[in-house]
């Protein structure tokens, strides 16, 4: 908005300017790899076969049209590169194991799904799915794909869907293959079955971490860094960027609001105003006398149209129904502020109608609504004729309505009925039909025309009926004007002036009381920027090869602007983020001299050598690890229940602390006859492993991600 604030001052100079600056970006991306890069061609790699440009552009616009704009560029783009990477992995694996999904089983497998839907589009004379009609289906969306861009993208959106079913069962069959030979036996079954209905009651003492200082042990910064190098995978990270931005709103001042306001309660009542047309002063109706409320409307440019609707008062807003719903019609209240709008409201009619209505209709189509498949011919003036003949009909032998309604209503819901729709409130209907059934009365019967046809309409019953409003609610929204952009663009460009004269970012912030935000660790296809939303541009920004640390740059958002600057570029390799190494090894430690000091040969010597007591509990095991005066230990518990009777057992490490046992007494549950569903629970988990599968594949695999160049 701003910008083009800017634009209408100083037009000429900004036009040049504006040329000027495509032109340079331009040739940036040719050099850069925005627009083309000469270093990387092709979106990615994986194991050495390309995800190329067109390919990735096409899943990418794929996903696009079925999310229908619900979803980000970034989101598509992140969906487009997780399938083609999941294809490519799974191909590899395809050919090294030689499976190969042929046509007839895609084409079988397609059989299978879309008969399940019983489509009665796919159904013969007797009912019964027909797979040619499925191919004559298939052969007329190839053929429309020439007619035009809908035709066009319903062929593809069948191309995906044989895709799909070939994908999944090169998929299942590739996954059937591993777990094929991940079985278990009898005996494990057996282990199984006792293992998860086995208890034990026991003694035990219980040393928690927290029960030592961490003052009392050193980490060095050495131990950290071995540690992290020993578990490398844990600790790689990509390489990314840590910003700090401050964000400027443009958003309406006190003044503009008055301004708003005080222009709103101009128009309640008639004016005068001079006309350079007429060359004169004209007088113009206010929002008070006007008898046009939609040309009112629209001839002083309301934010929101006129709602004809009729309401009751617990179906106004608290503002109106305390301060209109008992007044006269055309009484006016307002300006007033609601939802970021200023208003004008006023009562423009008054009925008595019902709260719910019971009501029959027979659904008549035509050529060209919304209910008409390729089987209704009628024109609209023929199902008219035909409507107003059902009508007489009905009115005059009432007792038909609903055998007419079970044979030839297109809504084929209610017509099962007999054109039943039961009770239903005012908002429930299209506008057409809910006029006439809540404005009309019981017993009534007419024809409406709506777009899903010609409703043969009989109303058959009303319920409390009460008084009703229409309310004409005329809104301007409370915007910034052009000032306050100007103020605020005026505000950004100099906070980034002056930052980027070397002066501190933070300190140039603090002295004119702006907030700035760090945001740390932004990785290269990241798209979302904390509390700022979706702004690829600026993690593009951060990552491009002339931004250099502690450069500065305005970037325009929604409702203003943001001056970012780039704090730190943070190599790939090693690194600590969110994961307390310090405290890892402080607890290793901690195990270690509890272990060092717990020399007692009974529980009673241990727990006076850490300074506790000796607890008892009962029924432990692996579905229900609560140890009576400490809380749940699953990690114990999975180990008590397999140790034998009044033996010590030293040493046992928990999440938080470390345990010493002596089971005094082992429940073993009672034998059955067979372990085979035991064996078979075995089986199952093991086989539905599907992701563990395909995370094995990914983790073994060789990928090249160059999505940041391009997007």
């Amino acid at each position: 908005m701003a910008v083009l604030s800017k634009i209408r001052e100083r037009s000429l100079f900004l036009i040049i300017i504006i040329a000027l600056a495509l032109f340079s970006f331009v040739l940036s991306g040719l050099f850069d790899g925005n627009l083309f890069n000469k270093n990387k061609t092709n979106i990615g790699e994986v194991n050495g076969e390309t995800i190329n440009r067109e390919e990735f552009a096409q899943q990418v616009e794929s996903y696009r049209t079925r999310s229908n704009g619900r979803t980000s560029n970034m989101q598509n783009v992140k969906n487009a590169w997780d399938n083609l990477v999941s294809e490519k992995l799974y191909k590899t694996q395809l050919e090294k194991s030689g499976i190969v999904v042929g046509e007839k089983d895609v084409w079988d497998a397609i059989v299978q799904q879309v008969s399940q839907y019983n489509n009665p589009q796919f159904l013969n004379g007797i009912g019964a799915f027909d797979q040619e009609k499925l191919k004559e289906y298939i052969a007329t969306l190839k053929d429309n794909a020439e007619e035009g861009e809908q035709g066009k993208a319903e062929w593809l959106n069948w191309l995906d869907f044989e895709k799909n079913i070939k994908i999944n069962l090169e998929r299942t069959s590739y996954n059937s293959l591993i777990t094929a030979g991940l079985g278990s036996t009898l005996n494990e079954g057996k282990s199984n079955y006792y293992f998860k209905n086995t208890n034990v009651d026991l003694d035990y003492v219980y040393v928690p971490f927290a029960s030592i200082s961490d003052s009392l042990i050193t980490v060095s910064k050495d131990e950290i860094k071995a540690y992290v190098k020993s578990h490398a995978k844990d600790f790689r990270v990509d390489e990314s960027r840590n910003i700090e931005y401050v964000m400027f709103n443009i958003k309406a001042t006190p003044e503009d609001e008055k301004e708003i306001k005080d222009q709103l309660a101009l128009l309640i009542n008639d004016r005068e105003e001079y006309s350079n047309a007429a060359k004169s002063k004209v007088k113009l109706i206010g929002f008070k006398n006007t008898e046009n409320i939609k040309e009112f409307f629209s001839d002083n440019s309301s934010d929101t149209s006129f709602d004809e609707s009729y309401l009751v008062k617990n179906q106004l807003s608290k503002i109106l129904s305390d301060s209109l719903f008992n007044k006269d019609i055309n009484n006016v209240y307002g300006p007033y502020k609601e939802n970021g709008f200023y208003k004008l409201s006023k009562i423009v009619a008054v009925k008595q109608m019902p709260d719910s209505v019971k009501a029959s209709h027979i659904l008549i189509p035509f050529i060209g609504t919304s209910t008409a498949d390729a089987s209704v011919i009628r024109t609209e003036a023929e199902a008219k004729v035909y409507a107003d003949s059902i009508l007489t009909v009905v009115k005059s032998n009432k007792s038909k309505f609903e055998t007419l309604a079970k044979e030839i209503s297109v809504d084929k819901g209610s017509g099962a009925k007999g054109g039943d729709l039961g009770w239903f409130t005012y908002t429930r209907m299209i506008p057409e039909f809910r006029d006439y059934v809540f404005e009309n009365k019981t017993g009534d019967m007419a024809i409406v025309k709506s777009q899903f046809g010609f409703h043969i309409i009989k109303i058959d019953g009303q319920k409390n009926h009460q008084k009703n409003v229409q309310i004409a609610t005329f809104s301007h929204k409370i915007l910034p004007s052009e000032k306050t952009e100007n103020d605020i663009f005026e505000k950004a460009e100099t906070f980034a002036s002056d930052a980027s004269s070397g002066r501190d970012f933070t300190e140039i912030g603090k002295e004119k009381s702006y907030t700035v935000r760090p945001v740390q660790y932004i990785e290269a296809i990241d798209d979302n920027i904390a509390q700022l939303g979706s702004q690829r541009s600026i993690v593009r920004w951060t990552f491009e090869e002339g931004t250099n640390e502690n450069d500065i740059k305005r970037f325009d958002i929604d409702n203003g602007y943001v001056v970012a600057k780039l704090a730190n570029k943070n190599k790939a390799g090693l690194a600590i983020r969110g994961k307390n190494v310090r405290q890892i090894i402080l607890n290793q430690k901690k195990v270690a001299l509890i272990k060092e000091r717990s020399t007692g040969e009974t529980l009673d010597e241990i727990a006076k050598q850490n300074s506790t007591a000796v607890r008892s509990t009962m029924a432990v095991s692996s579905s229900s690890p609560v140890f009576a005066g400490q809380g749940r230990f699953p990690e114990i518990a999975g180990v008590v229940t397999s140790l034998d009777e009044n033996v010590l057992t030293k040493n046992i490490n928990g999440r938080s602390g470390v345990a010493f046992v002596n089971v005094k007494k082992k429940n073993l549950p009672t034998d059955i006859k067979n372990y085979n569903a035991n064996k078979k629970n075995i089986e199952r988990t093991l086989q539905n492993r599907n992701v563990q599968i395909y995370n094995a594949i990914k983790n073994n695999a060789e990928i090249e991600d160059n999505r940041a160049y391009f997007y």
